[in-house]
């Protein structure tokens, strides 16, 4: 699947895409991963994910929600919703309801989660 297609019908979803996709490459180089769910950024891990709550929830709060992995828990009132998946990694889902939510402090949250997803894989 590509990236025309998993937006397709969600043009604000493609617009946050774009934005945190410059986020991202301010970090430096990344893998962009694609599936029916979702978009993925990664290094030797994951670190930012965008998804389409419609396609799953029958009244979703926000048209894409962008979640970001760290390795501690962060409080913010803006996170919808933090969970602890595995030992060490704690995932923070932020509802993108505008293009302004994604500020500076977004920014910083990218940069600790990218940094602490390792570095890219050879060969």
């Amino acid at each position: 699947m590509d990236l025309d297609t998993f937006f397709e019908g969600y043009p604000f979803a493609g617009a946050v895409h774009a934005h945190v996709a410059v986020m991202v490459d301010s970090c430096g180089p990344a893998e962009t991963r694609i599936t029916k769910s979702q978009v993925a950024f990664r290094r030797r891990r994951g670190f930012a994910y965008l998804w389409i709550p419609g396609r799953y929830l029958a009244h979703p709060g926000a048209d894409v929600v962008l979640s970001i992995a760290l390795r501690e828990r962060i409080e913010s009132r803006r996170w919808k919703e933090v969970v602890q998946p595995a030992p060490g990694t704690w995932m923070h889902h932020l509802e993108v309801r505008r293009l302004q939510d994604l500020d500076d402090e977004v920014s910083g949250w990218i940069r600790v989660a990218y940094a602490s997803a390792g570095g890219a894989r050879s060969g």
